[in-house]
Parts: C-alpha cells; sequence; structure tokens
C-alpha cells in the first residue's frame, strides 16, 4: 500500500505543526540568579544536650520518599535531580507557591527540577532519590531532537513514501 500524495503533504503538515506548536516542557524557564545568601551568623555556644535528646535538623539535601516537603524548612531551594521512577512506575513531582501550581511533570526518564527560594512546597512521588545539586539545569530538548523521537515513533517510512510493494 502506497500513500497518496494528499496523504502524504497531510502526514508532513502534522508532524510539523506538531513540531513547530509550543512544546510543554517541565523545565522552567531560567530565571535571574539568586543573590548569594548571607552568611551564617556564629552558633552560640551550646551545653551539652541530654542523653538521648533529639539534635535538631536543618532542612534536607535528600529526598528519599515520596511526599510532600516545605520550601526552606524540609528542603533547600536549588537544582534536585532523581535518577527517575521507582522501577515500574512514572516519577511525578510538583512545585506549589502557596495554592498556585508553579511546575509539575510526569516522567520516565531522569528527572530535574529547580526549586525557587519562592517556592511554598515540593511533591513527589514514584521517584528515586533527589539529591540536591550545584549542577545547573539541562537544556530543554530541541525541535530536531523532538523531530527525531517522533519519527522513531512513528516510522521513517512514511517519509519515503511508504513500504516498497
Amino acid at each position: 500500500m502506497r500513500l497518496t500524495k494528499p496523504a502524504a503533504l497531510a502526514a508532513t503538515a502534522l508532524v510539523s505543526w506538531c513540531v513547530l506548536a509550543p512544546v510543554a516542557s517541565a523545565q522552567p524557564a531560567p530565571g535571574p540568579t539568586p543573590a548569594p545568601a548571607p552568611a551564617p551568623a556564629p552558633a552560640p555556644e551550646e551545653s551539652p544536650s541530654p542523653e538521648g535528646a533529639a539534635e535538631a535538623e536543618g532542612p534536607k539535601t535528600t529526598i528519599e520518599d515520596g511526599g510532600t516537603y516545605g520550601v526552606g524548612t524540609d528542603i533547600l531551594p536549588g537544582v534536585w535531580q532523581s535518577a527517575g521512577p521507582i522501577e515500574g512506575g512514572a516519577c511525578y513531582w510538583k512545585r506549589t507557591a502557596g495554592e498556585k501550581l508553579v511546575d509539575n511533570a510526569l516522567t520516565k526518564k531522569p528527572a530535574f527540577v529547580q526549586i525557587m527560594p519562592t517556592d511554598t512546597s515540593f511533591t513527589t512521588s514514584d521517584c528515586q532519590t533527589w539529591q540536591l545539586t550545584n549542577a545547573p539545569m539541562p537544556p530543554p530538548p530541541s525541535p530536531a531532537s523532538l523531530l527525531g523521537e517522533l519519527t522513531k515513533a512513528i516510522g521513517s517510512g512514511m517519509f519515503s513514501g511508504g513500504p516498497p510493494p
């Protein structure tokens, strides 16, 4: 079966539209870099704590379990990365500022998210351990790489007029 010329043109137009249409991305646009945090004040001298007393912990730099974490209280803002979903799952995360959803994603690939100091919470589920990193955010995929993935998914036969008779 050969594709007719109108069908081939329609398929090409559809692929072109998909590539040129705005692409939703979980990667936030790079914003202004935040000013460096002021150096912490020297800690006051502490008397020895009673045996068995829990030490006060600061914000985490790793997230091992799914849940909702307060930014600045439970976790630090910055660039976080995960190796992707747990086996058989899809990694979901979201950032919120108050009641407003700032950004979210559902992926089966390694995940990166930049949590801003203005965010109030970060929620994650079915992801491997998240680690705070000082690496920059990776660049978003280019339209050419998206077209390459789309071509693999559809098959390259549509560009050559279909399979041979």
